[in-house]
């Protein structure tokens, strides 16, 4: 899991980033593609998965509750699935490194499961709270033993026959989402998520593809009433996972803020509920193309070719949020180097990720040069106008692989050398991200 050897990084500019490259597959659907996969009944087939520390995570997990989970290739995975209902009690402990995917999806699979689980984590995982999901999966009948604060180490005693329940989400959240979902599919009845504010979809998209009976109804306000027929009989698959779009999003952000880059990121995931950053970096100006539009598994996929722009502030309103959570922190330096003032609201969630990531993205950003101003629920930014950063500084990233990701980006473009203090974190979602970053400079 996580390593706990810290290890820095140095990141500056080497002239134009130019290539085309291919990035790992998306996070959210690799986790849900072998959830869905142990609870199916027969082999399913899984391509392009992330190999990421988080993704192993739920591998393991999976494996520890009775699937046969097998790599064969890069990418490539066979999964023997146990059937909905089927889980296994684990003979120890969960170990979910530094994934709150993982976990929280992962709860909602136990909690409709006659077992007992329970939950770790690394130093980060463990200071992010559960109560969300907690909460929703109570109601249904688990019971919970969590560390002060609803935080893990944490025990699920999972309840047969569980309740089916209609609940209504108080925050936007595709993980509080998923993990009510997953639960239903064990529960006779229906299951129902109301969901005011839409979220990724990824977990609808695939318990259809699995062949659950789930229905999306939307209201003329946008809200969404999502229901899943209980004791689904899940199919096995074959899986191809998309490039992850908050992966891609590092390297397209990079080729705009630095002079004479064009970089191609090709099977880039599209689905309407990840590409608030691409939309918004338009709004900002950005010169993005895209191509070679396609389907595959149920998700639109594209290539993006991103080349260098002139950016200009602009203001992103709460709404867009949820489609784009967790590529703030690369948009903020985007921001930071635009013509005028870019203003974010609605951002609450950011304190609670891997990080304080409002915090240390303001911290950070004001150390290498920008002018910043921190609020409790988003970030001001007046930007350079195109300019560099000044840069030399170190930077703290907290256990968050985003963070140091995304400094790692701003080095691209500043006077001086951009440290990052530990950049071995990347390696729970993004094991390869230096070595392509270094290859896009080396083909100048």
């Amino acid at each position: 899991m996580y390593s706990d050897q810290p290890r820095s990084g140095n990141f500056q500019p080497r002239g134009p980033l130019r290539g085309t490259v291919r990035v790992p597959g998306d996070k959210s659907i690799s986790h849900r593609a072998l959830m869905l996969s142990a609870l199916a009944v027969g082999e399913s087939r899984i391509s392009g998965l992330l190999e990421g520390e988080d993704v192993l995570a739920t591998a393991a997990a999976m494996r520890a509750m009775g699937a046969h989970i097998e790599r064969t290739g890069e990418g490539s995975w066979i999964v023997h699935g146990v059937g909905v209902g089927g889980l296994m009690q684990p003979s120890g402990a969960l170990d979910m490194g530094n994934s709150g995917t993982s976990t929280r999806l992962l709860m909602g699979l136990v909690a409709s499961h006659r077992l007992t689980a329970t939950f770790v984590g690394d130093a980060s995982l463990s200071k992010r709270p559960m109560g969300r999901v907690i909460d929703p999966l109570s109601q249904m009948g688990a019971e919970f033993t969590a560390s002060p604060g609803g935080m893990l180490p944490l025990m699920v005693r999972g309840l047969v026959p569980a309740v089916p329940i209609s609940y209504r989400l108080p925050v936007a959240s595709a993980q509080v989402k998923s993990a009510v979902l997953l639960a239903g599919l064990n529960i006779a009845g229906i299951t129902e998520v109301i969901e005011p504010v839409p979220t990724r979809d990824h977990s609808e998209r695939m318990l259809r593809g699995f062949g659950a009976e789930l229905t999306v109804d939307v209201n003329a306000d946008g809200t969404r009433y999502i229901r899943l027929m209980g004791e689904a009989e899940l199919k096995p698959q074959q899986i191809e996972v998309p490039g992850d779009p908050s992966s891609a999003a590092f390297f397209i952000v990079a080729a705009l803020i630095t002079p004479g880059s064009e970089v191609t990121v090709t099977h880039v995931g599209m689905n309407p509920t990840r590409t608030g950053i691409y939309k918004m970096l338009e709004a900002m100006g950005a010169d993005l193309t895209y191509s070679n539009r396609r389907e595959v598994g149920g998700e639109p996929v594209a290539d993006i070719t991103a080349r260098h722009s002139p950016l200009r502030g602009i203001e992103v309103t709460p709404d867009v949020a949820p489609s784009m959570i967790d590529e703030f922190p690369v948009f903020f330096v985007a921001a930071s180097m635009a013509q005028g003032r870019t203003i974010t609201s609605g951002l609450d969630e950011l304190r609670v990720k891997e990080s304080d990531r409002l915090a240390l993205m303001a911290t950070g950003l004001t150390a290498i040069g920008a002018i910043v101003e921190e609020r409790e629920d988003g970030l001001t930014i007046e930007g350079t106008g195109g300019e560099p950063l000044e840069g030399r500084a170190t930077v703290t990233s907290a256990l968050d692989h985003r963070i140091a990701m995304s400094f790692a980006v701003a080095g691209q473009h500043c006077y001086k050398t951009v440290t990052v203090d530990d950049v071995s974190p990347i390696a729970t979602s993004f094991p390869t991200f230096e070595a392509i970053l270094k290859n896009l400079q080396v083909q100048n």
